[in-house]
């Protein structure tokens, strides 16, 4: 699958993950911990060191070689730094043709548009790239920034589920939304 680069409103080229990122991604890591992590699972320390970054990104380009997930960075146009992530995983095939969506934008590059443009070039390549019919995402109930970039970018919200992650050390219950890329037949 041949997912070409972006560059993006805002000041960042949305492009496929590579094992040249380890470095970048600890360090964007690491400056966002205490930002990310309200919203995110408790990480293990290994994640927050190079090693533990080289190992991740290498678990997703082999997911990605097997059609299971497209892992994307946010890259500095001004220092080619990382500045966040946004990915499809659970990607199913057959009647379903549908992935889940995650993202997030470093504390310091907020309200420039990133997220938005960032998951409207997702939704186009998963439709049209990689034959996706349907996009699921959540955020957590408080979280009305992602929200709204969901909602402007034609997501839909379809329910909640009570405990649906364990996010900062308790489950904890969130939206859910989707988006129909397509009505076509699965190709």
């Amino acid at each position: 699958m041949v997912i070409p680069s972006e560059v993006l409103p805002g000041g960042a080229v949305l492009r496929l993950v590579t094992l040249d990122d380890a470095e970048a991604l600890h360090a964007a890591y690491v400056a966002n911990r205490e930002y990310l992590a309200p919203s995110e699972p408790i990480r293990p320390d290994t994640f927050f060191t190079v090693e533990g970054q080289a190992e991740r990104i290498a678990g997703l380009l082999r997911e990605f070689a097997e059609r299971r997930v497209v892992p994307w960075v946010f890259e500095s146009e001004s220092d080619g730094s990382v500045i966040g992530m946004i990915t499809l995983t659970g990607l199913v095939y057959g009647a379903f043709r549908s992935a889940y969506l995650g993202y997030w934008v470093a504390a310091d590059r907020q309200n420039r548009g990133l997220a938005g443009a960032a998951v409207a070039s997702v939704c186009r390549a998963a439709r049209d790239i990689v034959g996706l019919h349907r996009i699921e995402a959540t955020t957590l109930l408080d979280n009305t920034a992602s929200q709204r970039v969901l909602e402007k970018n034609g997501f839909e919200p379809i329910g909640t589920a009570p405990r649906y992650l364990h996010i900062n050390g308790q489950w904890r219950d969130h939206r859910l939304f989707q988006r129909i890329l397509h009505d076509g037949p699965p190709s």
